[in-house]
C-alpha cells in the first residue's frame, strides 16, 4: 500500500491555493494536463462585479450560497439576465442556475456580502447556436441513487436530458456522513461509442458536521487510480473548498466520515461530439452494485428536499 497518493501534489487544490484574478479558485486550461473543463468560485460582495470574457467556454453558474446577478452578452451584442435566488447552503437542497453559451462575455454582480458562486466552465470548439437559459430550482431534477450506506443523492440540473449545451456536464451530489458515492470505481477516460466517453473531470468539495453544528473539523476523502498504461494514484483528505482534478482513470470512492455529511459539485467535458456520460465499471469491483438489490435507500435523503 506504499506510495498511495503520490500523484496529490498535481491533481489535488487544496482551499486557498488556487486564487486567482478576484476569484477564490480557479481552475482552466493554464493548468498543465487540463484541457476541456473549468471552475471558478467568487465570493461576492454587494455591487461589485466580475467578468468572465469570451474565451471558447461554456458557462453554468451556480450559487453555492446566496444570490447572485447573471448578465451574458452574446456575439451580437444582445444581453441576457437573471437574478439567480441561490440558497443557504449547498445542503439546503438544489439551486435555479444559469447557462451561459460559448460566445458570451459573462458577468456577475453581487447582490448579498459572503454569497459564493461557482461558475462551470467547457471548452467548445464549434458553437451550435445554444442560447441563454435559467433553471429553475423547481426543475432540477433529484435522483437517489445506490442503496444502503452507497446512497447518495443527486441534483442532475447539467445533464444531457435536463439543460441543453455543447459539451458541459455537471451535477451536485450530497453524500449523507456515514455513506459511500462515486462507487463503485468507474471511469470516462476513453471514447467507445455506446459505453464510455471521453471525459475529464472536476470534483469541488464542501463537508459540514451532521447535525450543523460548528465543532468538529469536517473532512471527507477521495480516490482516484490509473489502469496499467494510464496511471494514476491520488489519495486525498478534503474539505470545504478544496478541488480533486480527474485527467483520466477509476475514480470512488468519495466518503463521508461518520459525522460529517460530504458535497461535490463535479464538472465535466470531453473532445468527443457526444455529449454523454458514459461510464465503465472497475471489473473488480463493479459486482457491488448486484449487492444493492434488496437494500433500502438511506432514510435521509434527500437531504435538503427538493427545493
Amino acid at each position: 500500500m506504499s506510495g498511495l497518493g503520490q500523484d496529490n501534489a498535481r491533481w489535488v487544490i487544496p482551499r486557498g491555493t488556487a486564487a486567482h484574478d478576484g476569484f477564490d479558485v480557479v481552475v482552466d486550461d493554464r493548468r498543465e494536463g487540463w484541457k476541456h473543463t473549468g471552475l471558478r468560485v467568487w465570493t461576492a460582495v454587494e455591487g461589485e462585479t466580475v467578468t468572465i470574457s469570451d474565451d471558447g467556454f461554456e458557462h453554468i453558474v451556480v450559487p453555492l450560497t446566496g444570490p447572485v446577478r447573471v448578465t451574458a452578452t452574446d456575439v451580437t451584442g444582445e444581453t441576457s439576465s437573471v437574478d439567480l435566488v441561490g440558497r443557504t447552503s449547498v445542503f439546503a437542497g438544489p439551486t435555479d442556475v444559469a447557462y451561459v453559451p460559448a460566445g458570451s462575455a459573462l458577468t456577475l454582480t453581487g447582490i448579498a456580502d459572503g454569497a459564493r458562486i461557482a461558475v462551470c466552465a467547457a471548452a467548445v470548439e464549434h458553437p451550435s447556436g445554444q442560447e441563454f437559459r435559467h433553471l429553475p430550482a423547481s426543475q432540477v431534477p433529484v435522483e437517489l441513487r445506490g442503496a444502503g450506506v452507497a446512497s447518495r443523492e443527486v441534483r442532475n440540473f447539467g445533464q444531457p436530458n435536463v439543460l441543453d449545451a455543447d459539451q458541459i456536464i455537471a451535477c451536485e451530489v450530497i453524500t449523507p456522513a456515514g455513506n459511500w458515492s462515486s462507487y463503485p470505481p468507474h471511469k470516462h477516460d476513453e471514447a467507445r461509442p455506446g459505453e464510455e466517453t471521453e471525459l475529464e473531470e472536476i470534483y469541488y468539495f464542501e463537508v459540514q458536521t451532521q447535525d450543523g453544528s460548528d465543532h468538529g473539523d469536517p473532512v471527507g476523502y477521495q480516490r482516484v487510480y490509473g489502469t496499467e498504461s494510464r496511471p494514476i494514484d491520488v489519495l486525498a483528505e478534503v474539505h470545504t473548498g478544496d478541488v480533486v482534478l480527474v485527467p483520466h482513470g477509476w475514480h470512488g470512492p468519495a466518503t463521508a466520515p461518520p459525522g460529517y455529511d460530504l458535497y461535490y459539485l463535479n464538472v465535466m467535458a470531453g473532445p468527443g461530439d457526444e455529449r454523454a456520460w458514459l461510464i465503465c465499471d472497475d471489473p473488480n469491483h463493479g459486482w457491488v452494485r448486484d449487492a444493492w438489490g434488496d437494500q433500502e435507500i438511506d432514510p435521509r435523503l434527500p437531504l435538503g428536499g427538493k427545493s
